[in-house]
């Protein structure tokens, strides 16, 4: 209590368990040092007693014992920390700044690290990069994002919040730099849609040894919303493998996804099996027959063994295929699509209550961790884990947060979606769009003839001039996909092999 006082910090204390729950109904207390020996209510009662009172409040327990079941008994009380006797003073000192000092100190020392790194960053996005290094770039951003997120110094973020949006503007002129050599194969370019499958399954499912893989796609996940989750399933899970790929244009999920699944351009699909391409003017789900996609792609690839696919699209679905999920033991790659967060996303745009609780990114995180705990996909991985299995989750595209509008204009025919357009004599201005005039080259079907493709950069979205303050005030701050950010383009491809294997 001495050493304390002189370090300046105000102790009271008391004699038993009895008299610590009165003073703690009567005073506030910002941290408790506990006995586990006491005559009358022991440390492990009276820990319980204030829990029940105050659950918030930090309890620390001292002990000279070392029996497991104290320290589990304590741990299962939910505790702050736990000392052995004899108690070095330093120790208090430690576990009383780590309680109460924790995030102010966590928070100034990544304030400082950023710091040194927003040089390092400012000097990358100067210079030349290619597409590994932008997804570095990325990574970095998005790692800092979570990081000052937690401290919550709202310049720190704001300084933070310019650089990634620089970044954005540098990404979204590489990106029109380079993405028709890509596509041609006039310029080795990074792995993308079309070929992430054929290229990259392989190895997981060589590397799963005979245990059965689940091919896992949350459709429009996010870099920084895989990272938000990722904590959740560490108990069960080792990461093994954690990278990106790019999602082609538009980062839309009737191309993106369809070329997923198929292993081909979008164009290669209308050529080679017109019958599940769908056009963008007409009627019906664009995404109908990934199944029969994925099966032709196994052909090709010479994937063995039975496989499955299964798309969620409500939460009824999830449920009924958590529930009967042991059913796919025999399967050699089991495949589940989960539509959640999609869904999620253009809800945003149509309901208020969704619009309060994703009000920017750091709350769009929240929400997403939020509904994964409890989503039947979280049931699902656990069964998997259990099955011993390998899990590869990824995504199909991203998604930003739009504020800026750009006004274009279209006939008719011309698709609805805010980042990109396709469609015969469009009006817009080229400089506020990335614009694509041959779309054979870039691996996209033209509907007609004359038929061009532009999108959106960084946060714009596209909006027609005779309703553009409808559109204004409804998607402003919405997210959104189809069109040319790090946050749409850049997404994880993750291998996860379970603890217990």
């Amino acid at each position: 209590m001495l050493f304390l006082d002189e370090k300046g910090y105000d102790v009271t204390g008391v004699n038993s368990g009895v008299e610590a729950l009165e003073r703690v109904d009567e005073h506030m207390y910002d941290v408790v040092f506990l006995d586990e020996n006491m005559p009358g209510l022991n440390g492990i009662e009276t820990l319980q007693r204030i829990k029940s009172k105050r659950p918030e409040l930090p309890v620390i327990m001292i002990t000279k014992s070392e029996e497991e079941h104290i320290m589990e008994e304590a741990i299962g009380s939910k505790i702050s920390d736990y000392l052995i006797k004899p108690v070095n003073p330093n120790q208090i000192l430690m576990a009383v700044k780590k309680i109460l000092d924790n995030r102010r100190i966590q928070g100034e020392q990544a304030q400082s690290a950023y710091m040194r790194e927003f040089r390092e960053l400012a000097m990358q996005l100067g210079g030349r990069m290619n597409a590994d290094e932008w997804s570095e770039v990325y990574r970095r951003l998005c790692h800092w994002h979570l990081t000052l997120g937690d401290s919550g110094d709202g310049g720190m973020l704001e300084i933070l919040e310019n650089q990634h949006a620089e970044a954005n503007h540098q990404f979204a002129r590489f990106v029109e730099d380079h993405y028709e050599h890509w596509m041609t194969g006039m310029e080795q370019g990074p792995v993308m849609s079309h070929q992430v499958l054929p290229t990259w399954l392989p190895d997981a499912v060589a590397g799963s040894e005979g245990r059965p893989l689940f091919l896992v796609v949350i459709d429009n996940l996010r870099w920084d919303q895989w990272r938000a989750i990722a904590p959740v399933l560490s108990d069960d899970w080792n990461i093994t493998e954690e990278k990106t790929y790019l999602s082609l244009l538009p980062t839309a999920t009737q191309y993106a996804r369809n070329a997923l699944f198929a292993g081909m351009t979008p164009a290669e699909i209308a050529r080679v099996m017109p019958d599940c391409w769908v056009d963008e003017s007409a009627e019906g789900s664009k995404n109908a027959h990934e199944a029969k996609l994925q099966q032709a792609l196994f052909h090709r690839m010479g994937v063995e063994g039975k496989t499955a696919y299964h798309k969620i699209t409500s939460l009824e679905a999830g449920k009924r295929l958590a529930d009967r999920f042991h059913e796919q033991k025999g399967q050699s790659v089991t495949t589940v699509v989960y539509n959640f967060v999609d869904m999620l996303s253009h809800a945003r745009s149509e309901m208020e209550v969704i619009k309060e609780l994703a009000d920017d990114e750091a709350a769009y995180r929240s929400l997403t961790h939020s509904w994964f705990v409890h989503s039947p996909l979280k049931d699902m991985l656990d069964a998997m884990a259990e099955m011993g299995g390998r899990v590869v989750l990824t995504t199909d595209h991203g998604t930003m947060r739009v504020d800026h509008p750009v006004e274009v204009r279209g006939d008719r025919a011309t698709n609805a979606n805010l980042r990109y357009k396709v469609g015969r004599n469009l009006g817009y201005n080229a400089d506020e769009v990335m614009e694509v005039m041959q779309p054979d080259k870039v691996g996209l079907p033209k509907p007609n003839v004359s038929s061009t493709y532009i999108f959106a950069k960084t946060r714009d979205f596209l909006v027609y001039p005779n309703n553009a303050s409808h559109y204004v005030k409804t998607f402003r701050n919405s997210f959104q996909h189809g069109g040319v950010s790090m946050e749409e383009m850049i997404i994880p491809w993750v291998v996860l092999d379970p603890k217990n294997t």
